[in-house]
Formats: C-alpha cells, sequence, structure tokens
C-alpha cells in the first residue's frame, strides 16, 4: 500500500457525493412541510407529521441507522456481506412488527395519547399517518446496508443519483397531492417519503448486485465476521441510534405540555428541516472518516478538513439568520404564517452550534468507529440524552417556556456535551494514530492527556 499522504483532494472526492445525498434528503422535509402548509389545516397536519408521525418513524428505525456505518466498516467479503443481509431482514421484520403493533392496536392510545399527548386533533390524525408509514424501516435498513457496500468499494457517486432518484418520486406525490387539493396533508406527507425510500431502496439494490456479484471477494484475509464479534461492534452503535433519536420524541412530549403546544409541533418540522439541511454536511463525513483511515498518513489531512468543514457549515447557517433571508425561507418558500414564522426563525437562533458540532461528532465518532471501540459512542448519546432530559424536566415543571425554545434549546446544550465526551473518548486513539504516522510507535504516545493535539 503507498505510504503517499491523503490529499485534500481525496477527501473531497470521497466527501461530496455522500454530502450531496445528504443534502438532497434534507431537502424532502422543507419540501413536505412547503406543500402541507399550503393544504387544508396546516398547523394540526404539520404538527401530526412532524411532532407525531416522523419521530417516532425514527425511533422505530433507530437500530438499523448504524447499518451504513457497520457495512462499510465490515462488507470485505462476500460472506461478510450475505451475514450482514440476514440481520438486516431479521432485525427489519422485528422493527416493522413493533411499529405495526403501536399504529394498529390500543398501544397507540398508551405511546402517543399518553406519552407524547398531543392535541385531540393533532392525535387523530397522526394515527393514519403512522399506518402508512409501515413499510419505512425496512426500506430504510435494506438500502443503508448496500449504501455501505458501495462506499466501502469506492461508488459513492451512486449513493447520491439514488436520493437523486429518490427526491424525484418524492415530487412527483408531492405535486399530485398539492394539485389535488382534497388529500389531506398527513396522507400527502407520509405516502411522499414511503414512495421515495422505497424507489431509492430498489435502485441501490440494482446498483450493488453487479458490485457484490463481481467485486466481492469470496473470503477475504480477515477474520470470518462471528455473531460475537459482530454484535461487540454493533450493539453499542445501535444503542447510538436509539437513545440518540428518543430525543425527537421527548422534544415532542415536551412541547405538548408546554407554552404554544400546537404551534411548537407545527413549526418542529420547519425548523428542524431547516437545521437539517446545514447538519446534513457534517452528517455524510463519519463514513467518509471511517473508510479513510485506512488509508496510511491520512489522520492530518481529515483533521484540517473537519476544521474548514465545521468553519463553513457555521457561516452558511449564519446566512439563513439573516433576517430577509430567513423571511423569505419561511414565509416565501415553506409557507407559514407571519406568526408561524416570527416564532420559526427566533427558535433557529438557538441551534446556531449544531451544525459545527455535527462535523466534530462525524470526526471523533469515525475514528472511534474505525477502532473498533465503539462503546465510547453509546456512552456519548447516552450522556447527552441524560442532559436533554433533565433540561426537558426542568422546563416543563417550571412551564413557563414556549416549547420550542426548550426543545431545540435542550437539544444544542445536549450536542455540545456529547461532543465534549466524544473528543475525550477519542484522544487516545488519536495519539496512536499520530504516532504511527510520524513513527513513534503507538504505544509511545497512547499514554497521557494532551498528546495528541487540539482536535
Amino acid at each position: 500500500m503507498s505510504s503517499s499522504r491523503l490529499t485534500h483532494r481525496t477527501v473531497y472526492a470521497a466527501w461530496w457525493p455522500l454530502a450531496a445525498s445528504w443534502l438532497l434528503m434534507s431537502v424532502e422535509l422543507p419540501a413536505i412541510s412547503a406543500v402541507v402548509s399550503r393544504l387544508a389545516d396546516p398547523q394540526v397536519h404539520l404538527a401530526a407529521y412532524g411532532g407525531v408521525v416522523f419521530p417516532l418513524a425514527l425511533l422505530v428505525e433507530a437500530p438499523i441507522i448504524m447499518l451504513l456505518a457497520a457495512s462499510v466498516a465490515l462488507s470485505k467479503d462476500r460472506a461478510a456481506y450475505d451475514r450482514l443481509a440476514r440481520f438486516t431482514h431479521v432485525l427489519s421484520f422485528v422493527l416493522t412488527l413493533a411499529h405495526a403493533l403501536v399504529a394498529l392496536t390500543p398501544l397507540y392510545d398508551v405511546v402517543v395519547g399518553g406519552l407524547i399527548d398531543p392535541p385531540a386533533a393533532v392525535l387523530e390524525e397522526a394515527r393514519i399517518g403512522l399506518i402508512l408509514m409501515l413499510p419505512w424501516t425496512w426500506a430504510i435498513a435494506y438500502r443503508r446496508f448496500n449504501q455501505g457496500v458501495l462506499i466501502r468499494r469506492g461508488y459513492s457517486r451512486v449513493v447520491g443519483v439514488g436520493t437523486g432518484i429518490r427526491l424525484m418520486a418524492d415530487g412527483t406525490v408531492l405535486a399530485t397531492g398539492f394539485m389535488l387539493g382534497s388529500v389531506p396533508g398527513i396522507v400527502v406527507a407520509t405516502l411522499t417519503v414511503i414512495a421515495g425510500v422505497l424507489v431509492e431502496a430498489a435502485y441501490v439494490r440494482f446498483k450493488v448486485a453487479r458490485v457484490v456479484r463481481e467485486e466481492l471477494p469470496a473470503r477475504s484475509e480477515s477474520p470470518p465476521l462471528g455473531v460475537s464479534t459482530f454484535l461487540a461492534f454493533y450493539v453499542p452503535l445501535s444503542l447510538t441510534s436509539i437513545l440518540s433519536l428518543m430525543t425527537q420524541p421527548l422534544g415532542s412530549a415536551a412541547m405538548s405540555r408546554l407554552s404554544l403546544p400546537l404551534e411548537s409541533l407545527a413549526v418542529w418540522p420547519v425548523v428542524s428541516g431547516v437545521v437539517f439541511l446545514l447538519r446534513s454536511f457534517g452528517f455524510a463525513y463519519n463514513e467518509v472518516v471511517v473508510a479513510l483511515l485506512e488509508r496510511p498518513r491520512s489522520l492530518g489531512s481529515l483533521r484540517r478538513f473537519t476544521l474548514v468543514l465545521a468553519g463553513l457549515t457555521s457561516l452558511a447557517y449564519l446566512l439563513l439568520l439573516v433576517p430577509a433571508v430567513a423571511v423569505f425561507w419561511l414565509e416565501d418558500v415553506t409557507g407559514l404564517s407571519p406568526e408561524l414564522a416570527t416564532l420559526a426563525r427566533r427558535s433557529l437562533w438557538l441551534a446556531l452550534p449544531m451544525p459545527a458540532l455535527s462535523v466534530l461528532i462525524s470526526w471523533y465518532q469515525g475514528i472511534i468507529v474505525h477502532s473498533g471501540r465503539t462503546r465510547a459512542v453509546s456512552e456519548a448519546v447516552g450522556i447527552s440524552l441524560t442532559v436533554i432530559v433533565g433540561i426537558l424536566a426542568v422546563a416543563v415543571t417550571v412551564g413557563a417556556t414556549t416549547g420550542i425554545y426548550a426543545a431545540l434549546g435542550a437539544m444544542a446544550v445536549g450536542e455540545t456535551v456529547r461532543t465534549g465526551w466524544l473528543w475525550f473518548r477519542s484522544r487516545r486513539i488519536r495519539a496512536c494514530l499520530a504516532g504511527e504516522e510520524s513513527g513513534t510507535g503507538p504505544l509511545a504516545v497512547a499514554v497521557g492527556p494532551g498528546s495528541e493535539g487540539a482536535i
């Protein structure tokens, strides 16, 4: 293997197709919000989708979110691919069954009516949306598993093309719903995302078939992927997703119990869409770090790319906060009323650190995943979730806070704490990598804090 230093051009070439894919995905939620806000009863249907259905669907799929990172790291040969495929299907079946039990049985009244407790009008519409979202988890799991193989084999651009095809399906459903005008907003929203993920999953499967058949070796030099080895690697990552995505329904539950509950829940998908748009650049970086750290002398280039990306995403977010730009986006593009747009614009300031934090999280988390010691990743999310729950509990107890402000503020603080813990837990791994690159050896630099540098 060549010992040449990893260049910024190489990092960028690996990152931008994934970033384009994440960016295209991040357009989905604002597009849905823009159409639903122009249909009948926009506050109710925005609140049902963004405050109940989407957070719960994300929570159900949480255990399979990290299949992408696992597939990038572990799909080294056909045998490992087949084992991961079986795991993907079994876990998807179990999670889809759990989704069906909540959507189709009296559990709905317990989980949604009792725990989230949205306004009555939102509760009825959300159940329809949750039923329509039943194919969601399986499609997401299958897509992410196969995307990991493509990324590992150097076909990142295929992932971006798949996302573009997904958006075309989204646009077709949204345009149809908007032109008809009589279809409830929650139905338009959920059918849009389901159509998109099913089409994308089918495309990714079509593209990965040749790669698996022609490029994956039957066996690699690595030890066979055993069940215990895989579970030790994947369970902490899965817990990370579960704990992380619990913040969505927790935020909805808190907003339902604070000031302006319907308005906060209605604004929630719009604000989340804007924040996700800028965070998407950082989300795309995780798999890049995992993949490129296998290259020799890569640490310094990846570190510098991290700093540049964090700075640029923060600058872009600040531009979105310029009053004229924010009003144009929230009122003219998204279609919010002036009152809701004002609430959204003020709340966006609370999420200002989050784009840069997403880049740093992907950097530190990617280093940890590369090392195979994934427990630290779930530790970080657990600590973050504890902080978020504490802040939301205080806000609900005090009771005088506007819901959307409490939810976004809690999440910003939680993500800051998560970043700090990942920095702390990755410091020795970074020191080892730096020692290997400098020739001093990993053991010579693995002891003592402070030797690994600022990031």
